[in-house]
């Protein structure tokens, strides 16, 4: 498989990045160390290059209703200049895909995972109908994400005072040295943070306007490796490991964006009857003894298995292994005492409430 470069490659190059091939894109693990990059947006500002997500337009005078049927979330909710996180699932409750939208006046942007796009676009395009339109724009869009407690004193030297008062999950849009950039609040990562949406043949300026005015305020690139790590430390789940086509919202625990109710969209009916039957659920666990532990490590309570791990890391900001797993629901309670599989050697954790960490700015 061909793995393609987004158009900030040779700056990643440039900074010493160590590339990788992720979602069939070459990327950045890392530059100085994902150690490094995780404590320096947390204390001060990261900037990733996320153009490898997948941006897709939905409008039509059928487009609000289209949604409404085609996504968890409800999205009569969704007010102009807002962002709403949902899931798209097939007849079965399986999870295609987790995105973002972002409503507009006349159309509906809808930000997918890479390796999900064309899954989801043929999903869209095979339930559409009369009245809705549905266009790629990944190919021309380019995205650039600033996280940490520094990003929005660094954005008010490049944008307009509105970028001051821009509340979480809203976004509006501006112009830099002359080109558009749709600028949201949203991230994936716990902190005060920013997404800027931009023309691919603009990225390159972009990126070079951000980190001069960025770096006097510690502002540093950051790679997928702390990407990972911090959005663990919030359970911010990543399709391909903690949700699937195989899992269901209201296990993964994402039943906050599933509105059922009187409300009928695909999947409604699978996810209401595990809603009335859960068997398994998505936890938190800390490890009580110094170990890592990995997706696919097998979760015991004493002699038996009853679960799974599917994200698992060093904490960078907790400084103790930490874990996200489905386990089966009698044993899902906060403090409940498990065991992880490590290596062969089972090593003991304890249920905790997530987030793991809870000193975040994201709310600043």
């Amino acid at each position: 498989m061909k793995n393609n470069k987004t158009a900030l490659y040779k700056k990643h190059i440039e900074n010493g990045g160590n590339i990788v091939p992720f979602a069939g894109y070459l990327l950045p693990s890392h530059y100085t160390g994902i150690n490094n990059e995780h404590n320096n947006v947390r204390k001060y500002a990261g900037l990733f290059d996320v153009s490898h997500m997948g941006e897709i337009i939905v409008s039509g005078d059928k487009a609000k209703e289209f949604l409404n049927q085609i996504s968890t979330n409800n999205i009569y909710d969704l007010n102009l200049g807002q962002a709403q996180y949902s899931a798209i699932c097939n007849d079965k409750g399986g999870i295609i895909d987790d995105l973002l939208i972002y409503r507009e006046k006349q159309e509906f942007l809808l930000v997918v995972n890479a390796s999900n796009k064309i899954d989801v676009l043929n999903w869209l395009n095979e339930n559409s109908y009369k009245g809705v339109e549905i266009k790629d724009i990944s190919d021309e869009t380019g995205l650039l994400a600033i996280q940490g407690p520094k990003s929005r004193n660094i954005l008010s030297l490049i944008l307009d005072e509105k970028v001051k008062t821009l509340q979480f999950y809203h976004f509006y849009r501006s112009k830099i040295n002359g080109f558009n950039v749709l600028v949201s609040r949203t991230g994936y990562t716990g902190e005060l943070g920013f997404e800027l949406f931009v023309k691919n043949i603009h990225l390159n300026d972009l990126w070079d306007i951000v980190v001069e005015k960025g770096r006097p305020h510690g502002l540093i690139p950051a790679g997928l490796g702390c990407r990972d790590t911090l959005r663990m430390e919030m359970k911010y789940c990543l399709h391909g490991n903690d949700i699937n086509i195989n899992t269901n919202p209201i296990e993964a625990g994402l039943g906050w964006i599933t509105k059922l109710g009187k409300r009928s969209f695909i999947g409604s009916k699978a996810c209401n009857d595990i809603k009335e039957n859960i068997k398994r659920k998505l936890i938190c666990f800390e490890m009580r003894e110094r170990a890592i532990p990995r997706k696919d490590c097998l979760i015991f309570n004493k002699n038996k298995n009853v679960g799974v791990v599917t994200s698992g890391t060093m904490s960078p900001s907790l400084k103790k292994g930490i874990g996200i797993g489905y386990v089966e629901k009698k044993y899902s309670k906060i403090n409940q005492k498990l065991y992880i599989d490590v290596r062969g050697k089972k090593k003991q954790a304890i249920i905790v409430k997530p987030p793991f960490y809870k000193n975040g700015s994201l709310n600043d």
